[in-house]
């Protein structure tokens, strides 16, 4: 019988797309998915802040009920599970036995295959890459249906196109991933208050040698000599335990109950938490022993966060530029942010690493990435958009589909020269709005 089907407007946490599409859900790993005659696209919790995560017109598949452990290697740390269960849920179950996971973006309340289809990064991508290069193998599910094991040895065409290919290469049933070892919950950390861009550059080159998790909060309204001004944060595992540091994080504590007005977060309103944000701490340095909790994931302890930008919803704007240029650039971006007087108070700096993932489309190469949210302002977002667009393009570098929500198909071409390559590895039965906006 055929899978009953659904109509729903799902969001982006952007919250900037709402759109239609039927939901045809996938209750077992093990029984054939709901394709249908429209294209399909898996669909976790919709952390993806553009469209890469919708499917207008089309199907999705939640995967949710694919939320099951399967087995763990308590030797080597080996995990397989189905590829609905969320990083959150994962944490519970490793950190009391002494694991972690390999990779973490900035929430929890993601799902593994979210993370395998995005290639998700964190803040220790200088030392361990992506979450990808932290994949074992990955069982997917094509339409026609055949289960395709893949790993680097077998399949490893549609393994490297799946890392990263943004659920487009069918839908991932299960994955095995390979966690870390830690001997405590606790995050031994350094946070450094530095006074503009050169600032971040002289700390960057002395603490990510010695520190696995490192990155930057930025003022991106300092303008003149505190330009690019901010606090550095850097962090390592404990090494010795306590009785009890084994814990795993307890639920957000808060919920945001209502949209703020789309004024509420301005120059002014920005400027005034900058300004209090960058002197919380009393002196330039400062050390602490905290929980991984608020140390990976400081936005998970409110749920809802996003509604903090006002129902014309809000962009993330990522993007990485080469070494070589990489301070000028950043410079650049910086100023013209600050000239526009559009306020992100979330603005995260960092440099990625060497370490090279194996996914085909995977954003991140080595190079200084900078992430800002911005209040959807219509045009005038669109004109400061368009002159960094501009910027990042003249450096040869590159912005990040995950959080993408009006890229030009121009530009996604430029940044990622080998898309019609990873296009012919595509499920033919799989397509996401996203795709369809770059490449019609």
């Amino acid at each position: 019988m055929e899978e009953s089907t659904e109509s729903i407007t799902p969001a982006s946490w952007g919250r900037l797309f709402h759109t239609k599409a039927q939901v045809r859900p996938w209750h077992w790993a093990s029984s054939p998915p709901p394709w249908g005659a429209k294209p399909a696209l898996a669909y976790g919790l919709g952390r993806s802040y553009g469209d890469s995560c919708l499917n207008d017109g089309g199907i999705l598949v939640p995967m949710r009920s694919l939320n099951h452990l399967i087995a763990f290697d308590a030797n080597t740390g080996e995990l397989t599970c189905e590829a609905g269960i969320t990083l959150d849920e994962i944490l519970h179950f490793a950190v009391p036995r002494g694991w972690f996971l390999p990779v973490v973006p900035g929430t929890k309340f993601v799902t593994v295959g979210g993370a395998i289809a995005n290639d998700i990064h964190g803040k220790n991508h200088h030392q361990a890459g992506t979450f990808g290069r932290h994949v074992v193998s990955l069982e997917l599910a094509r339409s026609d249906g055949l289960r395709r094991f893949c790993s680097q040895t077998n399949e490893s065409e549609l393994f490297q196109a799946t890392i990263g290919g943004m659920g487009l290469t069918g839908l991932i049933a299960k994955a095995t991933i390979r966690l870390r070892p830690i001997t405590s919950a606790m995050m031994e950390t350094v946070s450094r208050r530095f006074e503009n861009l050169e600032g971040f550059f002289e700390i960057a080159a002395t603490t990510d040698k010695d520190f696995e998790y490192t990155v930057a909060w930025v003022d991106c309204l300092a303008r003149g000599k505190k330009l690019g001004r901010g606090i550095f944060l850097a962090g390592n595992h404990a090494k010795t335990a306590k009785p009890g540091e084994l814990s795993p994080h307890k639920p957000p504590f808060a919920r945001l109950p209502f949209d703020f007005p789309d004024f509420a977060l301005n120059r002014w309103s920005v400027g005034a938490f900058n300004e209090l944000y960058f002197h919380k701490q009393w002196s330039d340095v400062k050390q602490a022993r905290v929980h991984y909790d608020p140390f990976f994931f400081p936005l998970d302890a409110i749920h809802d966060w996003n509604r903090l930008y006002g129902k014309r919803g809000f962009f993330q704007y990522q993007s990485v530029v080469p070494f070589r240029d990489g301070r000028a650039v950043t410079a650049a971006m910086l100023e013209r942010i600050s000239r526009s007087g559009q306020a992100s108070f979330l603005a995260v700096l960092k440099l990625f690493g060497d370490p090279r993932s194996p996914g085909r489309m995977s954003f991140p190469r080595p190079g200084v990435t900078l992430a800002l949210d911005f209040p959807n302002r219509v045009e005038a977002t669109a004109r400061l958009f368009a002159d960094l667009d501009a910027i990042v393009r003249e450096a040869g570098g590159a912005l990040y589909p995950a959080k993408d929500a009006r890229m030009s198909g121009e530009d996604f071409r430029r940044f990622y020269p080998q898309w019609e390559a990873f296009s012919r590895l595509m499920d033919p039965a799989c397509s996401s709005s996203f795709w369809r906006r770059v490449t019609a």
